[in-house]
């Protein structure tokens, strides 16, 4: 199986929480660019409550706008990568599909709670449960970075390699194993992809970083 190879593993576990590791960007564009485009009100999930050390709990930069954003965002690309993927043969790793039905028994699958007929529906409920995963996180690491002092100022964030990205991609993974342990996605079999794949993913999120700075769509470069 190509989840006991160490070079296909983490490639088969990005492949299949791509949706959860692209959450961000569309909370991005949920919780920034279309207020900003639409004039749309932004409801801060903190409300502005500040904490005993004199910093904002998570602060504007999380937003139930974003939140709900980059969980439908993530439904929206699992249905992008079914449709890109092979449903039944695992030779087309690492593009497998979230609902492809690569196990011995053919109804395993079907007895999940996500599951319906239609796969696209599957699809992204599925990624639905990774974005929201996604979003958890992300807001457990902006959480430690303000009891650090780590602070947003206006555009600028603040830089802390570690807690942008370990946090959202622990936490998605956790999701899918909890939620998702009827598809392929949320099998413990991947777990030696995502232990690998977590020490790749702050180089990964550094780059699309760098490229997402020079293309003008971030402030920062991190």
């Amino acid at each position: 199986m190509p989840w006991t190879d160490p070079l296909m593993a983490p490639l088969v576990v990005l492949w299949l929480y791509l949706p959860g590791y692209l959450s961000n960007t569309a909370a991005m564009l949920g919780g920034k660019w279309i207020p900003e485009i639409t004039g749309m009100r932004v409801f801060p999930i903190d409300a502005g409550r500040v904490m005993s050390d004199g910093n904002r709990i998570l602060g504007d930069g999380k937003t139930w706008n974003g939140l709900i954003g980059g969980t439908l965002g993530g439904g929206l690309l699992a249905i992008l990568t079914t449709i890109l993927s092979d449903n039944n043969e695992i030779d087309a790793a690492p593009f497998l599909s979230p609902v492809g039905a690569y196990w011995v028994d053919p109804v395993h699958l079907s007895q999940a709670w996500f599951y319906f007929e239609n796969e696209i529906i599957t699809a992204f409920i599925i990624g639905s449960v990774m974005g929201f995963g996604c979003m958890i996180g992300d807001s457990i690491g902006s959480f430690i970075k303000r009891r650090l002092g780590h602070k947003r100022e206006g555009e600028e964030s603040s830089e802390a390699p570690l807690l942008d990205t370990l946090p959202f991609a622990i936490s998605t993974f956790i999701f899918g194993l909890l939620f998702l342990n009827k598809s392929i996605a949320g099998s413990s079999e991947l777990l030696t992809g995502m232990i690998i794949l977590l020490f790749i993913t702050p180089i990964l999120h550094r780059s699309f970083n760098i490229i997402g700075y020079k293309l003008g769509l971030k402030s920062v470069p991190y």
